[in-house]
């Protein structure tokens, strides 16, 4: 988010972007769970908001300006052509105290592979004031970073639009960027990213497909990044939308105000969905009168799919004489074997889970992924 040390750029081509299950299957088939929004809402303090899930930050710190405010009543519900949208609002007068920035996003951290999709407008100018200054109009999803260089924190920046540019760079520029780690101080990023150099002001529908080892970016249904590797998402993540400053260096007088709109807003769980397949998912819903649904934790049956089916417990033997021990810092390039008997919760340092040493084949590259709590692995079966 706040973030940019770009250290690469994978450019590769992802196959079969059909509606299919992230494990394969017949587009019939596949119905993993959607999470779907119109905002159809009256304001931030909308109790209906809270119960879909969302909440409207009101914490303070980064990204951003030092000292500025994030409040709720910088989300509202306007009338956009017809339709109802959320808007986030940020304004500065040049100073920390006069800089108010917007931030929505979903209170539970339970998105991970599947499509990613909301239909966003960006503005180059200001509604009101002096333009120019480095504004950030974003959608994103995100893990909390547990310590510097964390090695499971996933990060995913669908679009970082900046208007007037930052960063060193003078704009108009869009960014995708896919994280591994990050580090504060002293600053160190390692993260993939693509870039759009030309003006985004208006309406655009943009997507991101998680699956298969690559995330693989769109922007009104054309492809415009394509990451893998170590940078795949290794943990669940919120969903996310902020307007904020990068700095105030390029403020020229009196107060400016910067608006960002969002019409709706798609998951499809567990599936890879074309742009063309989410317009048609979206449209659906919009001509049955759904303003909201959310099938993510009850729908299946493809619950955290697999190329191959998982192997339980009780499952035959399999052979693990020539397999290593898992180590948590250890890198595994696809196709390693490690032998490894899951934690009970998650967490690799805590209590074990009780259904013995398992044979796990790394599916792509992993590192700090825990084998049976992350896609990253598949279940050989029991040693």
């Amino acid at each position: 988010m706040s973030r940019r040390l770009f250290t690469g750029l994978v450019v590769s081509a992802l196959s079969a972007l059909g509606l299919v299950a992230v494990s394969g299957g017949s587009a019939a088939a596949a119905d993993c769970g959607y999470l779907f929004d119109d905002f159809h809402y009256t304001s931030s303090s909308d109790p209906a908001l809270a119960t879909h899930g969302w909440t409207p930050r009101s914490y303070q710190g980064g990204p951003g300006v030092p000292g500025a405010t994030w409040s709720p009543s910088a989300i509202t519900f306007p009338d956009s052509a017809g339709q109802r949208v959320m808007q986030l609002t940020a304004s500065t007068d040049g100073t920390a105290a006069g800089t108010r920035h917007a931030e929505l996003y979903s209170t539970q951290k339970r998105y991970l592979e599947g499509t990613y999709a909301s239909r966003v407008r960006f503005t180059d100018a200001p509604v009101s004031g002096n333009d120019g200054d480095h504004i950030n109009q974003t959608f994103f999803t995100i893990s909390p970073l547990n310590g510097d260089l964390d090695p499971t924190y996933s990060e995913l920046d669908v679009s970082e639009y900046l208007p007037n540019g930052g960063w060193g760079e003078t704009g108009p520029i869009n960014y995708q960027t896919t994280w591994y780690t990050y580090r504060n101080d002293p600053w160190y990023a390692d993260n993939l990213h693509s870039s759009q150099r030309s003006s985004l002001d208006g309406w655009h529908d943009l997507v991101a497909q998680v699956a298969n080892g690559h995330v693989v970016y769109w922007i009104d249904g054309v492809q415009v990044g394509d990451h893998g590797g170590k940078y795949f998402p290794r943990q669940t993540m919120t969903i996310n939308w902020n307007l904020w400053f990068i700095d105030t260096a390029a403020h020229t007088g009196g107060l400016s105000t910067y608006v960002e709109q969002v019409d709706w807003v798609l998951f499809a769980k567990n599936q890879v969905l074309s742009p063309s397949q989410v317009s048609a998912q979206t449209a659906s819903y919009r001509a049955q009168g759904s303003v909201f649904t959310d099938t993510v934790g009850s729908s299946g049956p493809c619950v955290n799919p697999s190329p191959t089916p998982s192997v339980s417990s009780s499952s035959p033997s399999a052979d693990c004489s020539g397999a290593t021990l898992w180590q948590f810092a250890t890198a595994y390039p696809g196709g390693s074997v490690v032998k490894h008997e899951k934690s009970a919760n998650g967490d690799p340092s805590g209590p074990a889970s009780g259904q013995g040493v398992h044979l796990w084949k790394a599916r792509w590259w992993a590192q700090g992924s825990e084998p049976g709590w992350t896609e990253q692995w598949q279940d050989l079966g029991r040693c």
